[in-house]
C-alpha cells in the first residue's frame, strides 16, 4: 500500500461565505496532521470576462490532473443547493474511486433529521410513504432509503465516512479532522 502525503480536498467549500479563510483553514489543518493539501482550481483570478465553454475544458483538466497526482480524497458531502451533496464533489469521489485512491467523507448537517439522506429530501421536497410504504418525493419518485446519510454508491466509496450535527455546516471542521484522524490510522 502507497503511503497517503498528499490529499485533494473535495467539497462546496469554495463556495462558502469566506471562502478563502475556510481554504486556508482546511490546508493548515491538513499540514497539522501531516499532509499536504490539494485543492481545485475553481477559476478565481481568471479573466472574469473570459468564463466560457474552453475556461471549463481546462479547470476540468486542470482539477483531474491534481487529482491524480494526489493519493487520496476528503470528501466535504455536506448538502449544498439541496438535499445531495455538491455534483462536483460527487464527481471527485467517483474519480478518485476509478483511480483506486481511498476516500474519507464527512457531512455537516444541522439537525439530526437531516443525518439521513430521506429525512433531508423530506424536508426539501415533501417526501412521504405511499399506500406500499414506499417513499416518494414530491415528483412521487422513489427515495433512495438504506438509512444512510447520502446515496450508497457516494456512501459504500468512502472508506470512512462522518456525519456530523453541527451549529453552522459551513464553517465547522471537525468533520474535516476525523477524515485527518481516520488517513493517519489509514496510513499505519
Amino acid at each position: 500500500m502507497r503511503r497517503i502525503e498528499t490529499v485533494f480536498l473535495a467539497g462546496p467549500d469554495p463556495w462558502f461565505p469566506d471562502a478563502e479563510k475556510l481554504t486556508a483553514q482546511r490546508v493548515a489543518l491538513c499540514a497539522e496532521a501531516g499532509f499536504n493539501a490539494v485543492t481545485p482550481d475553481l477559476g478565481q483570478g481568471r479573466d472574469e470576462n473570459v468564463r466560457n465553454e474552453v475556461m471549463a475544458r481546462a479547470l476540468y483538466a486542470e482539477n483531474l490532473a491534481k487529482l491524480r497526482g494526489a493519493d487520496a480524497l476528503i470528501a466535504n458531502f455536506s448538502p449544498w443547493r439541496g438535499p445531495h451533496a455538491d455534483p462536483a464533489t460527487a464527481f471527485f469521489a467517483g474519480a478518485a474511486a476509478a483511480q483506486g485512491k481511498p476516500v474519507f467523507a464527512y457531512l455537516n448537517v444541522e439537525d439530526a433529521e437531516e443525518a439521513e439522506l430521506r429525512g433531508r429530501i423530506e424536508g426539501w421536497t415533501g417526501a412521504a410513504p405511499d399506500e406500499a410504504g414506499v417513499w416518494r418525493d414530491g415528483d412521487a419518485g422513489e427515495v433512495e432509503d438504506y438509512l444512510l446519510p447520502e446515496t450508497c454508491m457516494l456512501w459504500a466509496e468512502a472508506r470512512r465516512f462522518f456525519v456530523l450535527v453541527v451549529d453552522d455546516p459551513f464553517a465547522d471542521l471537525n468533520g474535516l479532522k476525523l477524515c485527518l484522524d481516520a488517513l493517519r490510522l489509514y496510513n499505519d
